[in-house]
């Protein structure tokens, strides 16, 4: 298919860290300041025996988030447990919401030379975040040929909205100019700093390209480890150019996750995704459904700037 032109087809997952005063399901204050694992509890460690409870100014946040990006509210959502393991999720599962989120069915009107493009919420919901790792040796950064990993468990338990959008976005100037336009909105609603550079605003993008003019939706890649808006721009267009080169030399696209060096532009692939991750979802046994009344939910609105 050599000279065939091709479209960009992208979607984003964004995690924004809520700036409340404690933590999402315990009393430990939630920011910046203090020493490694200063900022911890038997609950955010996952002792045994220790009970979440819900913060509720979260809730309201998340919800609050969601109107302003013109989703849905649900009438019903349910936390999960997403089951995994790694050295920052002392509880071997993250509490997260799964098929009840809070918000759905969002959309967000993007500026364009071509006029406004609708890029679609498909859902934002409230999860845990884990804690931070630091894996020191090795020349990667990451957790295979490490000499050793240390956990910092103060950001474990810190509240976390995730916002998925449709692959709705084609071009990297495009994704660029939504997230802006995310971030100032968060901003407005005062509910986090959302700074990339410290971690309280952080972007993920599936990419792959397809036929111009075709609606199909091509094999994705997932593309991590950008800290700016530039960086993810940067991130999408080498994407894209290197899902082309494959195309137009009669290969194809592996469903592979991706690290981005903004210093070189250089992609090198992390894992491979052959298959969907099984987190084996359950709904969390210790926290009733949150069930927004529309009382509620019109107060928020109309505290929306």
């Amino acid at each position: 298919m050599s000279g065939h032109e091709w479209q960009p087809v992208v979607g984003l997952e964004i995690h924004v860290q809520l700036k409340t005063r404690t933590k999402m399901f315990c009393r430990c204050p939630n920011g910046f300041g203090g020493g490694e694992n200063a900022q911890t509890c038997p609950v955010c460690l996952g002792f045994p025996g220790a009970l979440p409870v819900p913060n509720r100014t979260a809730l309201e946040w998340t919800l609050k988030l969601g109107l302003a990006l013109g989703c849905e509210i649900a009438p019903r959502s349910v936390f999960a447990r997403k089951n995994y393991f790694y050295p920052d999720l002392p509880k071997g599962y993250q509490i997260s919401q799964y098929d009840l989120p809070s918000c759905i069915n969002g959309k967000v009107l993007v500026p364009t030379v071509d006029g406004d493009n609708e890029i679609g919420i498909v859902r934002a919901h409230l999860e845990e975040d884990a804690a931070k790792t630091t894996h020191v040796g090795g020349r990667t950064g990451r957790i295979g040929g490490a000499d050793y990993s240390l956990v910092d468990f103060n950001r474990g338990g810190t509240p976390l909205v995730e916002i998925v959008t449709g692959p709705d976005i084609h071009s990297s100037e495009e994704a660029r100019r939504f997230l802006q336009l995310l971030r100032q909105t968060i901003v407005e609603l005062g509910i986090s700093d959302a700074e990339m550079e410290k971690g309280t605003l952080r972007v993920d993008a599936n990419v792959s390209v397809r036929p111009a003019g075709s609606s199909e939706l091509r094999t994705r890649c997932e593309l991590k480890n950008m800290n700016s808006f530039r960086f993810v721009a940067q991130g999408i267009d080498a994407e894209v150019a290197r899902q082309t080169a494959l195309y137009e030399s009669g290969g194809g696209v592996v469903q592979e996750t991706y690290d981005f060096d903004a210093a070189t532009g250089a992609l090198t692939a992390r894992r491979s995704k052959e298959e969907a991750d099984d987190y084996r979802y359950f709904p969390e046994p210790d926290l009733v459904p949150v069930e927004p009344s529309a009382e509620l939910v019109e107060r928020l609105r109309g505290e929306l700037p």
